[in-house]
């Protein structure tokens, strides 16, 4: 059976209504104020925000594979239906990516120093994935609290921050990162804003770590001769096959050598890390999730289009919209621009990718104002995903509850949205914490 639109099935018009009557509640006063209303056109391309003009559509039923079967116990969900959806969208979404190399240098130049007041111990360490130093790497900054007895959990965040700009600590190796002009050059003086508190995860036995994504593979459209990708070119290619990785997949691949890492490091339990990234970082922890399943816990905020968000739902950022050539295509595989105007041919959707982290635990993150990230069809695709984690005997989203704003499940397929904008807000970070008590500890 497949998984239809609200104009075509009464779940999705029970979810309508559930949010028209939900109750007004709004996140704590340090939210960011609403935005100003978002465009009716981006790069000549028409956006919808209007429920009654979403059309109807038809999603592809995860537990149905390609031959018609229906999946109903976990081995065939493992080795049947589950990789023919990890091939689907890795060939066609996202690209192919080469394997573990066979050679990484470990920089361990901070090996254990007493930080923030003496309550944590950090640690800093340069993977390069090549000889040339200059070239691709991930500086990976962490922290354990000072008094663990043992291998701690951790939360890992990717960054669109150099590590200095992430947490208030004057110990940490200034960075550098790409500029407007497409320059690389030296982090600005770390300032307030973006900043990210890790006392409280410290203070409940979980580690924080971080690194910035721009150290991997820049994010613009002429950037593969800068980052990983562009040292698996072969002499006198200028791009990859259709099926071959984007940016996206780039980033996704230096997360899986942060974790290869990980698990050399004594003071971090490497089967409790969870993945954190925001935006065009939430699809990454996404892909990184489905591809890698030694991630314990996945955080995905705002991923929206061509993450967790139903493309085949016209609301908001759309596939066209994501891979025009003026934009994001160099994120994606070639293979992806074709369905730009023809995405119900696509063999799977939004609600397929958060599948592939069954039965782990997920945390959807949305804002209410976040139209062009379309929040509510985050939670739809995370209702159609559902019975993958029920298979499991995991604990799914209600059909019958689209939740307020305010108002997070913290279910093992997670959702909780704050009071405004896209991005991450103050509000949210106990909400990932309460998460991480929950599911990681």
């Amino acid at each position: 059976m497949s998984f239809v639109t609200r104009s075509s099935m009464s779940f999705v018009l029970a979810l309508s209504l559930v949010a028209q009557r939900a109750p007004a509640q709004s996140a704590p006063a340090q939210s960011a104020p609403a935005q100003p209303a978002p465009p009716s056109v981006v790069a000549g391309i028409p956006v919808n925000y209007d429920e009654s003009k979403v059309g109807t559509y038809t999603l592809p039923d995860p537990l149905v594979t390609t031959k018609g079967a229906r999946v109903r116990d976990t081995a065939t969900w493992m080795r049947v239906r589950r990789p023919e959806i990890l091939r689907m969208m890795e060939t066609i979404q996202f690209g192919r990516a080469p394997g573990k190399p066979a050679k990484v240098t470990v920089d361990r130049f901070d090996t254990g120093t007493p930080a923030l007041g003496g309550k944590a111990i950090r640690r800093q360490t340069t993977l390069y994935f090549t000889d040339d130093r200059s070239g691709p790497k991930a500086e990976l900054l962490s922290y354990v609290p000072a008094d663990a007895k043992g291998p701690v959990p951790l939360l890992l965040q990717i960054s669109f921050s150099p590590n200095a700009n992430v947490v208030d600590d004057p110990g940490i190796k200034p960075g550098e990162m790409w500029n407007r002009e497409k320059k690389r050059v030296p982090a600005p003086p770390p300032s307030a804003a973006g900043r990210v508190d890790v006392l409280p995860f410290l203070a409940s036995g979980i580690g924080f770590a971080t690194l910035y994504y721009g150290d991997i593979e820049p994010d613009f459209d002429s950037g593969i001769p800068f980052g990983i990708r562009g040292r698996y070119l072969e002499p006198g290619q200028t791009q990859f096959e259709p099926d071959e990785w984007g940016a996206i997949a780039a980033w996704a691949w230096g997360l899986r050598r942060v974790m290869d890492h990980l698990e050399t490091e004594p003071a971090i339990d490497a089967k409790r890390v969870a993945l954190l990234g925001s935006s065009r970082l939430g699809k990454t922890v996404l892909w990184t999730g489905a591809t890698d399943p030694r991630f314990a816990v996945i955080l995905a905020s705002v991923s929206g289009e061509s993450g967790a968000a139903l493309s085949r739902r016209n609301y908001g950022e759309t596939v066209r919209h994501m891979t025009d050539s003026s934009r994001y295509d160099y994120q994606f595989a070639r293979a992806y621009q074709t369905y730009g105007d023809r995405v119900s041919e696509l063999p799977f959707d939004g609600h397929m990718l958060i599948s592939l982290i069954a039965p782990r635990p997920l945390l959807l993150q949305t804002g209410s104002t976040d139209f062009w990230s379309d929040p509510k069809g985050e939670y739809l695709a995370a209702v159609a995903a559902s019975p993958v984690w029920k298979l499991f005997g995991k604990e799914g989203l209600a059909v019958d509850h689209y939740p307020a704003p305010g108002e997070p499940v913290l279910s093992t397929l997670g959702y909780s949205m704050h009071e405004g904008r896209h991005g991450i807000l103050p509000y949210d970070w106990p909400i990932f914490l309460q998460f991480l008590q929950k599911h990681l500890k």
